[in-house]
C-alpha cells in the first residue's frame, strides 16, 4: 500500500498499483477500450461522473491511471492527466483554464515548439500570449498582465536556453494577479526539482524525455497540485454550470481536484489526445530508475560543462551548476541535487563551426530528441527552432552558433573523447 512518507526511489518503484492478493505482482496492460458493468444505474452515474471508474479509454484506463498516480506521487500532487505527447499536456493545460479572447503571459525562454504553439496556434483559435524575458524587472513582468489574463506559463529549465526559473519572483508575481503557475519540469523532472514545494500550480511534462529515459514512446502528462483557489472569481469555466453535465459545477464536486478533472472530462472527452496502455505501462517502469539516471544525467554534464569551459577552442559554454553561470545561484537554490543532462556551448567559429562539429561527432547522435540514455547533439537555430524569427531565437535564448547537447549515461570519459575529437577536427 503507498505511503506518503517513503522516499522519492521508493515511490517511483512502489507508488501508483496496488496489487491485490493474487493479482499480477507487475502493472498489466489493460488493452482494452472497453469495460462491463452488469448494471445500468451504474453506468449512468459514471457518465454523470457521480461515481468512480473506467467508462471508455479515451477518458480513463487502469494502466494508464496508475501511471498517472505515480507522476502525481512523485510531483506531490493530487491528480495528473495522461496525455499522447508534451504537446498536448501543454495544449489542454491552457485550454482548460483560457478560451476565446483571453489571454495569459509566458516566458519567452520556451521550447521552439511550445513558443509556435502558443504564438501561432492558439492565436488562432483567440487565445493571446504576451512573451517576457525571464529577467525582466518585476515592474515589466507586471505590464504584460491583462484584466483577461488566466495563466503564467514557464519552464522550470529553458530549452535550450538552459536558464532556471526563478519561482520566488515569478510566483509572487502570479499570486498577486490570482492566476495559476504553469510549470514545464520536463528537464529536471520531480527528482530533481518538485515545482509545487516552490509556488507553482500545475506541472506538464514531455514524458518522451527524461520519465521515458530511452527514446521508446511519445507522452505527455499533466499535474495538479491542488493548491490553487479557482473559485476566485477569474475562471467561470470551473466555477459556474458545465451544460455537458447537467449543470455540474466543477469546485462545487470535485473541490482540490477541480481542474484536473474538467481537463480530464472536458478536453481529453473531447480533442482525443490519449496515452495508450501500453506507453503507459512502459512509463511507468521507466520511473522505477528515474532517480539513478538523473544523477547520473547531471554528474556527467556537469563534467563535460567543465571539461568545455576548459577548452581554449569553445567560445562560451552554459551549464546552470556551473560556477559563474548566470543561473548558478538559481540552480543551488532549486536544484540542489543536479542541473539535469542539457548544456549548450559553441565554438570559436560561430555557427558554420557548429555544424561541421555535429558532422564530427561519433558516438553523440545527431537526433531530434533529448533526455534519454544516450548522448545527442543539436543545432537549434537550423533545426528545433528554425520556424521562428532571428528575433524570436535570440529572445528564446536561440544564439546563431549555439550546439545543444543532451549529455547520456554513458562513460563520462567516451563522452569527453568524443567532443574533444569532434572539436580538434574542425578547429
Amino acid at each position: 500500500m503507498y505511503d506518503k512518507n517513503w522516499g522519492f526511489a521508493t515511490k517511483a518503484i512502489q507508488a501508483g498499483y496496488n496489487p491485490k492478493p493474487g493479482d499480477a505482482r507487475i502493472l498489466p496492460i489493460y488493452q482494452s477500450t472497453t469495460y462491463y458493468y452488469d448494471d445500468a444505474d451504474h453506468v449512468a452515474g459514471l457518465f454523470d461522473l457521480e461515481v468512480p471508474g473506467h467508462m471508455y479509454s479515451r477518458i480513463s484506463n487502469p494502466t494508464v491511471e496508475a501511471f498517472e498516480h505515480k507522476v502525481a506521487a512523485l510531483e506531490g500532487g493530487v491528480g495528473a492527466l495522461a496525455t499522447s505527447s508534451g504537446q498536448a499536456a501543454a495544449t489542454i493545460a491552457i485550454l482548460n483554464i483560457c478560451s476565446a479572447g483571453e489571454h495569459f503571459v509566458a516566458l519567452s525562454t520556451l521550447y521552439g515548439g511550445t513558443y509556435t504553439l502558443f504564438s501561432v496556434t492558439l492565436k488562432k483559435i483567440g487565445i493571446e500570449v504576451t512573451f517576457i524575458n525571464p529577467e525582466a524587472d518585476e515592474a515589466d513582468i507586471k505590464a504584460a498582465f491583462r484584466p483577461n489574463t488566466k495563466a503564467l506559463y514557464a519552464e522550470t529549465i529553458g530549452n535550450p536556453g538552459i536558464n532556471v526559473f526563478d519561482f520566488e519572483k515569478f510566483g509572487k508575481i502570479a499570486r498577486e494577479y490570482g492566476v495559476p503557475l504553469i510549470v514545464d519540469n520536463t528537464f529536471p523532472t520531480p527528482y530533481l526539482c518538485r515545482p509545487f514545494e516552490h509556488g507553482a500550480n500545475i506541472v506538464v511534462h514531455s514524458t518522451t524525455k527524461y520519465i521515458d529515459g530511452q527514446a521508446r514512446t511519445l507522452g505527455g502528462v499533466i499535474v495538479d497540485a491542488g493548491n490553487f483557489d479557482w473559485s476566485n472569481g477569474n475562471f467561470p469555466g470551473l466555477t459556474e454550470p458545465d451544460p455537458a453535465y447537467h449543470g455540474l459545477r466543477y469546485v462545487e464536486a470535485f473541490g482540490e481536484v477541480a481542474y484536473i478533472t474538467k481537463a480530464r472530462v472536458q478536453f481529453m472527452r473531447d480533442l482525443g489526445a490519449v496515452m495508450n496502455a501500453e506507453v503507459a505501462f512502459t512509463l511507468h517502469m521507466s520511473l522505477e530508475t528515474l532517480a539513478l539516471r538523473m544523477v547520473r544525467h547531471s554528474e556527467n554534464a556537469l563534467a563535460l560543462a567543465k571539461y568545455l569551459q576548459n577548452n581554449d577552442k569553445v567560445a562560451w559554454v552554459n551549464y546552470p551548476a556551473l560556477e559563474g553561470n548566470p543561473s548558478y545561484s538559481l540552480s543551488q537554490k532549486y536544484l540542489p541535487l543536479g542541473s539535469s543532462g542539457m548544456l549548450t556551448f559553441a565554438l570559436k567559429g560561430g555557427a558554420k563551426k557548429a555544424k561541421e562539429f555535429i558532422n564530427r561527432v561519433k558516438l553523440a547522435a545527431l537526433v531530434v530528441h533529448m533526455g534519454d540514455t544516450r548522448t545527442s547533439i543539436l543545432h537549434p537555430a537550423s533545426m528545433t527552432h528554425r520556424q521562428l524569427s532571428e528575433a524570436e531565437q535570440i529572445s528564446s535564448g536561440v544564439k546563431p552558433d549555439l550546439i545543444r547537447v543532451s549529455v547520456g549515461i554513458e562513460d563520462i570519459n567516451d563522452i569527453i573523447n568524443d567532443i574533444e575529437q569532434a572539436i580538434n577536427a574542425v578547429s
